[in-house]
């Protein structure tokens, strides 16, 4: 949950409480149980809190119960580090892979009709997963033929990232890949071997796109 609360900040938004539940199993219908989705509700009142971000994945039906039940946003970690993603991508590639990941992610949860205002409103966290508070303007027709141009376009994007690749295996220079969780100074370690300048900032996900640099190790041997 501290991980959680850092993933938020991140995101943009400010945490005001945390509610836990021990359960055998997650409840089908809300994940948690109808009592604690009920304190949860009373909590969200007292904080003034406009979202509830769940440490576990929600299946699209929990996702959309919960909103009916609390009456405000109700997002997993999934979607708190797409929103992340969407915030820190940069080049071509990443972007596309984003809001790919980002459609695929909605898909699902699009509610058509009369039940389709409450699910849309989004506002702070998650803000890039709806049109505000209107009804749904995107249909399901529409998605897919964005998530099939945006697979296309990462098929040749990657057909690129392919040459480029074998470019550098042609140089006959060793490739080595620095490795490691998120915020563990990767960029870091990077800049201060290569002076590459990449973005360093004291926060999860702050780097998302790939960067090669050249590097001579100290018996003079370049490596990529």
């Amino acid at each position: 949950l501290d991980e959680l609360a850092l993933l938020i900040g991140t995101a943009g938004a400010d945490e005001a409480g945390r509610v836990v539940q021990r359960r055998d199993a997650p409840d089908h219908t809300w994940f948690i149980g109808k009592g604690k989705a009920e304190e949860l509700r009373e909590l969200c009142l007292a904080v003034d809190a406009d979202t509830v971000v769940f440490d576990n994945e929600l299946a699209p039906a929990q996702q959309y119960n919960l909103e009916k039940l609390l009456g405000r946003t109700a997002l997993d970690r999934t979607a708190v580090i797409l929103d992340i993603f969407a915030q820190n991508a940069h080049t071509l590639e990443g972007r596309a892979q984003v809001e790919l990941a980002l459609l695929r992610y909605r898909l699902p949860r699009l509610r058509r009709g009369a039940t389709a205002k409450l699910s849309q409103q989004r506002g702070g966290v998650g803000s890039r997963f709806g049109s505000g508070e209107t009804k749904l303007e995107v249909d399901r027709r529409r998605i897919m033929r964005r998530i099939t141009k945006l697979e296309g376009e990462l098929r040749d994007l990657q057909h690129t990232r392919s040459l480029q690749r074998k470019s550098r295996a042609r140089s006959g220079l060793a490739a080595v890949t620095i490795v490691g969780y998120t915020n563990a100074g990767k960029s870091t370690l990077l800049n201060r071997l290569t002076q590459a300048g990449v973005l360093v900032e004291d926060r999860l996900f702050a780097t998302l796109d790939p960067t090669t640099r050249r590097l001579s190790l100290p018996g003079g041997e370049p490596v990529l």
